[in-house]
């Protein structure tokens, strides 16, 4: 049982399963989840969330451009 709940937490696909575990929840609980949603925010609002480092942008924007989106300007 622990480990389903587990799973749930760390998803294996999606861009979130590409975060680490902080980045990963912080956009989790702001109900950020999925590009869609990502490309409502600019980077220096995703930036001001507690738990989302420097190092989660580059992912962020790679994969909101792999699938034709950018962040809000």
């Amino acid at each position: 049982m622990a480990k389903k709940h587990e799973e749930e937490r760390n998803p294996d696909q999606g861009f979130l399963s590409l975060l680490a575990s902080p980045a990963r929840n912080a956009l989790q609980h702001h109900g950020i989840t999925s590009l869609e949603e990502l490309s409502k925010y600019t980077e220096k609002e995703i930036l001001k969330i507690h738990g989302m480092g420097p190092k989660s942008l580059p992912i962020l924007r790679t994969a909101l451009e792999e699938n034709g989106l950018s962040f809000k300007s």
